[in-house]
């Protein structure tokens, strides 16, 4: 990653959201295929030494991907993403839960707003993460949120160069 591409990672209590803004020295449409297609989330999707593993993703509106992040000693933390708008490669909103493994949500879960832009080969994602429980606003923030999602968007910029020199 170059120092000078941003990233900025805001908590707001009293809207009870969090927004996380990232750049990337790589295309749109590269950065796009990273959130959106199961074969690449799950190769950074989690912060090490814990792996991403997909059940199943169904990438369309109504869709949803369910997945766990799995600790090296075979521990799993199930989540269900529920894809409630997609406008290809510019956005896409999804609520997120947690869940048990067979697919039982815990609610309340979290809106996630995903925007995408390109200007000089430099993507910007911005990501807001909207709770309607203040409490599972600060149960993330206390499982380690920030520094767990900082370490998976530093495992994206690793992926994405190594994706780019492949090409």
């Amino acid at each position: 990653m170059t120092n000078s591409l941003l990233f900025d990672f805001t908590v707001n209590k009293s809207t009870k959201t969090v927004v996380v803004t990232r750049e990337f020295e790589a295309e749109k449409q590269l950065v796009w295929d990273a959130f959106t297609k199961k074969e690449i989330l799950d190769q950074w999707w989690a912060p090490k030494p814990l792996l991403s593993k997909t059940k199943y993703m169904d990438f369309r509106v109504g869709g949803r991907r369910f997945w766990a992040m799995v600790s090296p000693e075979g521990q799993e933390g199930w989540s269900i993403w529920e894809f409630t708008s997609i406008s290809p490669t510019t956005n896409f909103k999804m609520t997120s839960v947690f869940a048990d493994k067979d697919e039982n949500p815990e609610l309340p879960g979290s809106d996630w707003d995903l925007n995408f832009s390109e200007q000089n080969g430099t993507t910007k994602v911005s990501i807001s993460i909207y709770n309607e429980s203040l409490a599972r606003l600060e149960r993330m923030i206390e499982m380690g949120f920030r520094e767990g999602f900082t370490m998976l968007l530093n495992n994206l910029d690793e992926l994405l160069a190594t994706l780019i020199q492949r090409q």
